[in-house]
């Protein structure tokens, strides 16, 4: 089953967002002319572990000074931002819903950021770049919307540079079954398709690439989930979360990956591989 492009992006929809973060940013103490990419960690990392899963992964790739960095699924540009001012490299995102695109570009703005990043909307199948662009290929938490696997991973490679390399986490289908929904990226299964990190290494090495790096994250992530809802049992949320992004839904999404993850129906991972 394929999925629907226009469900997708209906998924994601957001109302405003832009206008929401910099309220949320205001309520929570900061100086919205003098932003810097520290006080976005909290809501503009929009997948597992946040910043410190940001950190992690730049670290276990080994991105350099100067590297051109494709972040494809960028969301509103948290990762991508931290990249070109923590490690000084130049970074396009990419995502497919519009109502993320804006806000990344504006808080690229705010953050003093627009000469070192730049976004657009575009299809992660259908990558709109040339051959070889890229040092670099990023991505977190943004396959689970595609069902056509080889053809995503194959796109990535071919926008990399010879022996360029891919930076991934990914989360993936446990051994006990469907996930409960909602979920961060769906409503339902409908634009669900999740692989086993099994089937996803396999891929990516039928399609050419060679594992550097395979780091199971699992346990990290049902601790973050754990301390999530504990904070929304005692009304302890922070004015800036993840709750921005997802909504009124928030609350049962949370639940939902608790219980996804402590009945392995779901796993995480990250993974460094080079394009060979």
């Amino acid at each position: 089953m394929a999925r629907s492009p226009q469900a997708v992006a209906d998924h994601y929809k957001r109302r405003a967002l832009g206008d929401v973060i910099l309220t949320a940013l205001k309520a929570a103490g900061k100086d919205i002319e003098h932003l810097t990419p520290d006080d976005l960690a909290p809501v503009d990392e929009f997948h597992s572990g946040g910043r410190n899963a940001t950190v992690r992964l730049a670290q276990l790739s080994q991105i350099r000074n100067g590297e051109r960095v494709l972040d494809v699924g960028c969301g509103i540009g948290g990762p991508s931002r931290y990249l070109a001012s923590q490690l000084g490299c130049q970074v396009t995102g990419l995502d497919f819903t519009a109502e993320f695109v804006a806000p990344a570009e504006m808080l690229a703005r705010r953050t003093r950021l627009a000469d070192k990043v730049a976004y657009r909307q575009g299809d992660a199948l259908d990558l709109p770049f040339p051959d070889g662009s890229f040092d670099v290929v990023w991505s977190q938490n943004a396959a689970m919307n595609i069902a056509d696997r080889d053809r995503l991973y194959s796109e990535m490679r071919r926008v990399l540079t010879p022996a360029g390399r891919l930076a991934l986490q990914e989360i993936a289908a446990g051994p006990a079954g469907e996930p409960f929904y909602p979920t961060p990226w769906a409503t339902d299964k409908s634009i669900s398709f999740l692989s086993t990190p099994q089937s996803t290494r396999a891929a990516l090495e039928r399609i050419g690439f060679r594992v550097l790096v395979w780091q199971d994250t699992t346990e990290e992530a049902l601790q973050q989930q754990t301390a999530r809802t504990k904070a929304i049992e005692t009304g302890s949320l922070p004015p800036l979360g993840l709750h921005i992004l997802i909504g009124e839904a928030f609350p049962t999404v949370t639940k939902n990956m608790l219980r996804n993850l402590q009945e392995e129906r779901l796993k995480l991972f990250n993974a460094v591989l080079q394009r060979v």
